[in-house]
């Protein structure tokens, strides 16, 4: 049995007597649940114990699994800024899962966040999930199981993850080296997503945090919002996230483009500097996102200290700040949690993030501060 699967028994139930020396691996599996509940660690377990069978150096079979280097490994993530491509999936998997393994009995797909595939992705990759190979697995993960379109739902056996607890993804935060206080604040701030709670850990969290949290409590004295405009600390933020996602795959390019001959290089330059237009483009949306849920949050966390509901407090780290915002009406408050919520779904039009954060931050000062 996998040890990711120790802490999710619907998880091992399902794939234990399959990954059992005479039991049968399914051809399509769905992997759902929360963000850092561990889908992406069990998949490429799953990837390394399906590729190690029949090898003659199952050992290494595994490592070079978990290095990435295995060639019967095909791992895709989304490269638009909000969905899945035709492009991201047409090659690396339709096309490729019609070819022999290299050197494995199988040949196995990993493909990330299956829920933003887009209608002409997912009808392409239909009839790979209809009619697979015998040699083919294909392994989908999404933290958003009622957002996957239902032809690709019903194409997959279901495979639940549970969320870790807040205590759990606690621990780990403060063993990555978090303070007690701050680990215990994140780990609710992710509410069960224990990707978003490690990335508010980290400098660049931090930084988004206290600039959601900066913005947040501007709109509830009057005419602050005018003084400080607090939407470009927290856009500022969001595009540090973007520029560290740029210098990240830009240097990975430089690295992949030594490995081409001259001729073909402009070729892989010109793919490269689209994918990371691309990837940046996603980091400054989910950064966005992540620092108006904290914005939300803070409203939340005000309505309940007026409702004497303090154990759900989530900003556990930030109680005096609480306190000395303090004294606005519930249901107020509720409002603006309604109005942050909005403009959170908005983004997924493409409107102009400078111009709604601006917007936002009047509407909530004339919600709070009246």
């Amino acid at each position: 049995m996998l040890a990711e699967l120790e802490r999710h028994p619907h998880a091992r139930a399902v794939l234990a007597p399959a990954l059992a020396p005479d039991g049968q691996a399914s051809h399509a599996y769905l992997f759902y649940g929360p963000g850092g509940a561990g889908k992406r660690a069990a998949a490429r377990a799953m990837a390394a114990e399906l590729l190690a069978v029949g090898s003659p150096d199952p050992v290494g079979a595994r490592a070079r699994v978990a290095s990435g280097a295995h060639p019967d490994l095909t791992w895709v993530a989304p490269s638009g800024a909000h969905e899945i491509l035709v492009s991201d999936v047409a090659d690396p998997v339709i096309s490729a899962a019609s070819k022999t393994p290299f050197e494995a009995g199988c040949r196995v797909f990993v493909i990330e966040r299956v829920d933003e595939l887009g209608d002409e992705a997912a009808n392409r990759m239909l009839k790979t999930l209809e009619e697979p190979a015998s040699f083919v697995h294909l392994i989908l993960l999404s933290d958003r199981l009622a957002e996957v379109l239902p032809t690709i739902r019903s194409r997959c056996q279901l495979v639940r993850f549970n969320a870790p607890t807040v205590q759990e993804t606690a621990r780990g935060l403060q063993a990555q080296g978090a303070s007690s206080g701050a680990a215990m604040a994140c780990a609710r701030l992710g509410l069960g997503d224990g990707e978003r709670a490690r990335e508010l850990t980290g400098s660049e969290g931090q930084a988004l945090r206290t600039a959601a949290e900066q913005y947040a409590r501007a709109a509830l004295s009057a005419g602050e919002m005018t003084r400080s405009r607090p939407w470009t600390g927290i856009l500022a933020a969001v595009r540090e996230r973007g520029e560290a996602v740029r210098a990240e795959l830009e240097a990975r390019a430089l690295e992949e483009l030594e490995l081409y001959p001259r001729k073909e290089r402009k070729r892989i330059e010109t793919e490269w500097t689209e994918r990371i237009r691309r990837a940046r483009r996603r980091a400054e949306t989910a950064a966005l996102d992540l620092a108006l849920q904290v914005v939300a949050l803070w409203y939340a966390d005000l309505a309940c200290l007026a409702w004497g509901a303090t154990d759900l407090i989530r900003n556990v780290d930030r109680r005096a700040l609480l306190e000395a915002d303090a004294g606005v009406d519930p249901q107020r408050l509720r409002a603006a949690v309604e109005a942050v919520e909005d403009t959170r779904l908005r983004f997924q039009l493409n409107v102009s993030e400078d111009l709604a954060c601006e917007s936002l931050a009047y509407h909530l000062e004339r919600l709070l501060a009246a």
